[in-house]
């Protein structure tokens, strides 16, 4: 068994062996939680307010129209919802 977290994406590679979180790069922060993280935030789509959903990479997912479908969205698709402020 290895201790790598691979991106399929990118091929970014993070062993966890010698990991250490203080000397992340963004490519190995986005490829850490790519497949199991999503994020909410606020957003305003043609002068009304949604929530955007974003996979750990920062990849527009989708939008939907109040945070609470947002996060059942993540759950359901069985992912970690995040909020971001």
């Amino acid at each position: 068994m290895t201790n790598n977290i691979e991106n399929d994406d990118n091929d970014t590679k993070i062993n966890l062996g010698s990991f250490d979180v203080r000397h992340m790069t963004t490519a190995q922060l986005g490829a850490l939680g790519v497949s199991v993280i999503a994020y909410v935030k606020p957003v305003i789509v043609n002068g009304t307010t949604g929530f955007a959903i974003h996979a750990a990479d920062g990849t527009p997912m989708a939008v939907a129209g109040d945070r609470a479908t947002a996060m059942a969205a993540i759950v359901q698709h069985e992912m970690l919802p995040l909020s971001v402020h």
